[in-house]
């Protein structure tokens, strides 16, 4: 059983958190969260802060506590994300835990889980990208 974040209080301590329809029967519901400090243990990793402030584009994860570094790829691909979906081939509602790291798929940075169930793909994009060839066909009049 995966344990869902409830609170404002967990929701500190994910580094992604995302809700998304997929298709017409299907949804899924993806977290991911922080990791204590391999050096000292003592706290969440993060990104750094300026002026009090995130700094959203980093390119690296810093301990608050020791000031450890780590480098963005390498840690976001350390962490797990844990997925609850209903699927949208076969209406199975499951869990799942995968790694943390997207795979280039139809040229969209995707995570992919399978159905326990039937095996299908479950992907998960980032938000407003667009498979290549499947922009918007509206004729503009």
């Amino acid at each position: 059983m995966l344990k869902e974040p409830e609170s404002e209080s967990d929701i500190d301590k994910l580094i992604y958190h995302s809700r998304r329809q997929l298709g017409d029967k299907g949804h899924v519901l993806v977290w991911v969260y922080k990791q204590l400090c391999p050096k000292c243990k003592k706290s969440l990793m993060g990104k750094p802060r300026e002026k009090g402030k995130v700094k959203i584009r980093a390119k690296e994860y810093i301990c608050p506590s020791c000031s450890y570094t780590v480098e963005k790829k390498e840690y976001e691909e350390s962490l797990t994300a844990d997925i609850k979906y209903t699927c949208p081939h076969c209406g199975f509602k499951g869990e799942a835990s995968i790694p943390y790291k997207r795979k280039n798929i139809e040229g969209i940075p995707t995570l992919r889980a399978k159905c326990s169930k039937c095996e299908g793909n479950i992907d998960i994009t980032k938000k407003m990208k667009e498979k290549k060839g499947q922009a918007d066909t509206e004729d503009d009049d």
